[in-house]
């Protein structure tokens, strides 16, 4: 049986800058980062939320006619301070480019078609970006906590693979071939290379078009002068994930691929040595009259049949539950087995979505309930 994750002592603890929230898809994220937020806020922290939430609901939640790139003060918070902001990774992108490039060379980089298809769709773009945000968010010093909504990716493991992929891709070997002819030949025979680098990118034009490639070689010639930071840039976003200050909280949903996902995670952050603080699981079906077991139920609703419909179909929906909680309870013994040392707390499921700080105020209210899951 695990441990109950205490997570007003995790909110608490002065020692923690950063909780990052992480987990597949539709498990809840964006509600857990805010709600923890929140709270921390109420609690006296001076906290900052970073969401990449497309449908953005955390705007509504906190009271915001919209969230952008920029942190903006959450109204009516007593204890501490609450600021709010939603991820632009193309904004974020043309930060770095606007910091690292001079006035003409950025410019040039900002117009490239290349550039502008690889910041706002490049497969693990958003997840690099998300640490650049999290790194200036952390040296402005304006917050004591910063906590992150991670991308909504189809596998959890993209948020921890994305910044060396992305790094690797930009500061690669074929990449930089491609420039080669924008570049020239330097030293080496000129007819040698010519030769070759003509075969090269005319088979590459065959497979991406004479415009793609002169915008790939054109792309790469501007952001020459930042591609050998990138790598380094990667390294630093991801030794940002492993510094003393930062803690991971996995989130899930008692359903057997949210908890496939979470237990690799779990395994990933533990072999890279990253600060794991627990697993919040969202959505438990919550149990009300435990004594009446589910086949009971099921066999009342039979023998009233039509006599009396209305009890029969709440025996049958009482059933229904019952037996949605014990498959839950099943998958989370099973998880908890594979991994008997991470704390857990668990939120029951609400009748309606959340909308409002009310609603983030009882979820959070939720997370920090005492008890052993």
């Amino acid at each position: 049986m695990s441990a109950h994750l205490d997570v007003d002592a995790l909110l608490d603890d002065r020692a923690v800058g950063v909780i990052v929230c992480c987990g597949s898809g539709g498990v809840g994220k964006t509600t857990t980062a805010a709600a923890l937020a929140l709270r921390a806020a109420e609690r006296g922290r001076t906290v900052c939320v970073l969401t990449i939430d497309p449908a953005r609901r955390l705007a509504q939640s906190m009271g915001l006619t919209e969230l952008d790139n920029t942190p903006r003060p959450v109204p009516g918070i007593e204890g501490g301070s609450l600021s709010a902001m939603m991820l632009d990774m193309k904004r974020t992108f043309d930060e770095i480019v606007e910091a690292h490039a001079e006035p003409e060379r950025a410019a040039a980089i900002l117009e490239n078609p290349f550039y502008q298809a690889l910041s706002s769709s490049f497969a693990g773009t958003q997840e690099y970006m998300a640490m650049e945000k999290l790194g200036q968010l952390r040296q402005l010093g304006v917050w004591d906590l910063i906590i992150v909504d991670t991308p909504p990716s189809r596998s959890a493991l993209d948020f921890l693979d994305a910044p060396k992929r992305l790094g690797s891709f930009l500061d690669g070997r074929l990449i930089r071939v491609l420039a080669a002819p924008a570049r020239g030949a330097g030293r080496m025979s000129a007819r040698v290379l010519s030769a070759s680098l003509s075969l090269f990118t005319g088979a590459m034009s065959k497979i991406l078009g004479a415009q793609v490639l002169r915008d790939v070689q054109l792309f790469v010639t501007s952001f020459d002068a930042l591609f050998g930071g990138f790598r380094e840039r990667a390294e630093q976003t991801y030794a940002q994930l492993q510094a003393p200050d930062t803690r991971f909280l996995v989130v899930a949903a008692p359903e057997s691929d949210a908890l496939r996902e979470a237990s690799y995670f779990v395994q990933r952050l533990e072999a890279e040595r990253m600060p794991l603080a627990g697993l919040v699981l969202n959505r438990v079906q919550e149990v009300r009259l435990p004594q009446l077991t589910a086949s009971t139920a099921r066999a009342g609703a039979e023998r009233l049949g039509d006599d009396d419909i209305l009890v029969a179909e709440l025996l049958r929906l009482h059933a229904d539950r019952m037996e949605a909680a014990e498959r839950q309870s099943q998958l989370t013994r099973s998880f908890t087995g594979a991994h008997p040392r991470v704390p857990i707390t668990e939120v029951i499921a609400l009748a309606d979505d959340v909308h409002d700080l009310a609603g983030l105020d009882l979820v959070g209210q939720l997370m920090a309930t005492p008890g052993t899951p």
